[in-house]
């Protein structure tokens, strides 16, 4: 195999949450650039045609539509038995949906602490478990996570998803140390700022968007493209000695 080959996903089935719009639409297409077939589920992605299926599909791989809301358990269940009997081996997982809720620490409610550990943190352990336990029964397998970089700080206003995000970073070590021995390769992406509705709230406040683009290297926010190469690299077998890791891709915020 060269160096390319191992980059090659062709044959391959991929299942990415949150995959509507920004960073989990680019990784989606990106797998279906390197040749993977792509299941899609989102709370509210369309079930036919929508814009992502067009685009994969355009690209000559399958593509398959789900809804799911990861803040219903009941819900979560009900997906995980439906797709793993429509598609009995799913390669890569990609557990990118998430959500963020803001309000200062001291007003922060319980629903929405609930709603984002639930979405972010609990939906993306359950679904990995689940599909994990097949990967470890095959003896091959990739899981991928979307962390943050406030899995490393502390943020403002958004205690919930700073908490859940830090947490997935623990999570990633946790798995990738019983399952790395059964072939399955579990590691994260930690996006830096980013140009998608999640920080639409960011880029429209005239402070707080110079703040944070003076603070980045790069001299620029993010956009979803920019996860591309990272999502194949961690999918394909050119990552196959990369375990446990999270792989900031920030513009080098972490580095300033």
């Amino acid at each position: 195999m060269t160096l390319l080959d191992s980059f090659n996903l062709t044959g391959k089935t991929a299942l990415v949450t949150g995959c509507k719009r920004g960073i989990g639409r680019a990784m989606a297409v990106a797998l279906a650039e390197a040749g993977a077939d792509i299941i899609g589920v989102s709370a509210s992605l369309e079930i036919q045609n929508s814009e992502v299926e067009q685009e994969i599909k355009g690209l000559g791989r399958s593509f398959r539509a789900y809804q799911c809301d990861f803040n219903d358990r009941t819900a979560l269940y009900a997906f995980i038995n439906k797709v793993v009997e429509d598609y009995p081996v799913i390669d890569i997982l990609i557990n990118n949906a998430g959500t963020i809720l803001r309000k200062p620490a001291h007003e922060h409610p319980d629903e929405y602490w609930d709603t984002v550990l639930e979405t972010n943190l609990t939906a993306p352990f359950i679904l990995s478990r689940e599909l994990g336990k097949k990967m470890i029964e095959r003896g091959s397998g990739k899981i991928i996570f979307t962390a943050s970089l406030l899995t490393f700080q502390g943020g403002i206003n958004v205690p919930g998803y700073a908490a859940s995000k830090a947490a997935l970073g623990s999570l990633v070590k946790a798995l990738s140390n019983e399952w790395a021995i059964k072939g399955v390769n579990v590691n994260a992406i930690a996006p830096g700022y980013i140009s998608t509705d999640n920080t639409e709230a960011l880029r429209n406040d005239p402070d707080r968007s110079a703040s944070i683009l003076g603070r980045i290297p790069a001299g620029r926010w993010g956009t979803p493209d920019d996860f591309k190469g990272a999502t194949v690299f961690l999918a394909s077998e050119a990552s196959r000695y990369v375990h446990g890791t999270i792989l900031t891709v920030d513009g080098g915020w972490m580095g300033r």
